[in-house]
């Protein structure tokens, strides 16, 4: 391990608070800053923002090497790092205009404060082209200071999945440098050497908007992967196949791989949304429509609705008084994100219908809590086994490892109608049909008898 390096990461995010606490271990002197009061002084107390598997034992324990810590003053944190990290949030609307007023306020902010040499590297997810505006604004600062200062900025966009930062932290797949500058690669490489163990493979230089565009790109084929098998499943639907088996048979094949090919109740979170809009609506700018993707956008919307589907044909459309149990809340198992949730459509259209929700979710009730409110139609519960109580039927809208081995003959005398709706084909429909319960999983041509 070289020596060493001061690192500024500027934002308090997953990403952000994930990467801070990994570099820290690996020994480099971190300051993780944040505009939310709130937020920092909570981390200084140990306190967690989130929740992500492994993350606040490695905050405590750079916290206490004094590796990590943690500030609201954007002055102390420019002046920290000799490579400053921008892993602010950058939100886009239904649209897919990506906001980058917590971007352009950092680079502005370094420009203001800076007074030496420094790395500026854009971490955040943006668009095509937001490093060279990120240059422009420091440029514009500088110049206006009078000052000569080096400030180069490269691009180093993320790859960390929520329920696995730290992991995929610790041990990347691959480290995309978008740099053509010398010195701003050397650094980068001396930052991540503690992380990489085959450079060859695993690091990977570019020009800036190429590295910009690789991240895009990369969740837009995740987010493909997932719409064409929730495709399939309509099919295999249709033909009386099973999804999981046609998902083995193709996953199989070397030039294909297994992963992304699990069909569900459609993909949700801080990523594969956000980043699909934005890039149909850049390309939309450019004037080039992105056929493929507007479809894979419209086919996740739809798969969204899919269990309320199945609860309308197997209870022939009177979900009007039924009250149905909910297990699992978030986008994905060990986190506590509610963005762009199944879940949330799910709630919706049962209310709309008339029907009752009983929920519970290991980490994100108080997330979809803040969202949801309290209302006479919405009971929260405590435990899995407490949201059956009373319920018609089951829905099983997130994967958390607590609801994979369940007690099937308890459910079948829990559940009025005896009828479980699994929206992520977690579990073996026969066994659940031998209990006594009719099965609907998604592509599964079990209980849904060859739906259309």
């Amino acid at each position: 391990m070289g020596p060493a390096m001061k690192v500024t990461i500027f934002g308090a995010g997953y990403v952000g608070l994930s990467f801070a606490a990994c570099l820290a271990e690996a020994g480099h002197e971190v300051l993780c800053a944040d505009a939310d009061l709130a937020r920092i002084e909570g981390l200084q107390r140990g306190l967690m923002p989130l929740h992500e598997p492994g993350l606040e034992a490695l905050v405590a324990s750079g916290i206490a090497a004094g590796t990590l810590r943690f500030t609201a003053d954007e002055r102390a944190a420019c002046a920290h790092g000799d490579l400053l990290f921008i892993v602010v949030n950058t939100p886009a609307d239904a649209q897919g205009r990506v906001d980058l007023r917590h971007v352009i306020a950092v680079a502005a902010a370094i420009g203001r404060h800076r007074d030496r040499d420094a790395l500026v590297v854009c971490k955040s997810t943006a668009p095509v082209g937001t490093a060279a505006q990120v240059e422009a604004v420091l440029g514009g600062e500088l110049a206006q200071r009078g000052v000569r200062h080096r400030i180069a900025v490269a691009v180093n966009p993320e790859f960390l999945r929520e329920g696995s930062a730290v992991r995929d932290c610790r041990q990347p797949d691959r480290v995309v440098i978008g740099s053509e500058d010398p010195w701003a690669v050397d650094l980068l490489t001396r930052l991540y050497a503690p992380f990489i163990q085959d450079p060859q493979r695993q690091l990977l230089v570019m020009d800036r908007r190429s590295a910009e565009l690789t991240k895009y790109a990369a969740n837009a084929m995740l987010a493909a992967r997932i719409s064409f098998m929730n495709e399939m499943a309509r099919v295999a639907e249709l033909a009386g196949a099973d999804i999981d088996a046609v998902r083995r048979g193709i996953g199989a094949d070397r030039r294909i791989g297994p992963d992304f090919l699990q069909a569900g109740a459609g993909y949700g979170g801080s990523c594969l949304a956000k980043d699909v809009r934005a890039l149909v609506h850049a390309a939309d700018r450019g004037g080039h429509a992105l056929r493929i993707l507007a479809a894979v956008e419209a086919t996740n919307h739809e798969q969204k609705g899919r269990l309320f589907d199945l609860m309308t044909h197997h209870f022939g459309g009177r979900i009007a008084g039924k009250t149905v149990a909910v297990w699992g809340l978030a986008f994905k198992p060990d986190t506590d994100d509610m963005r762009d949730a199944p879940s949330l459509v799910l709630l919706q259209r049962l209310w709309a219908a008339g029907a009752r929700v009983q929920v519970y979710d290991p980490a994100a009730m108080p997330n979809a809590r803040d969202l949801l409110g309290d209302r006479e139609d919405l009971r929260w519960c405590a435990t899995a086994p407490e949201a059956l109580q009373g319920a018609d039927a089951l829905a099983l809208v997130t994967e958390w490892d607590e609801f994979r081995r369940p007690d099937f003959a308890h459910i079948a005398k829990e559940l009025r109608a005896a009828v479980i709706f699994d929206g992520r084909n977690v579990y073996d429909a026969a066994e659940v049909e031998s209990a006594g319960i009719a099965y609907y999983g998604i592509g599964r041509g079990r209980s849904s008898l060859r739906l259309g």
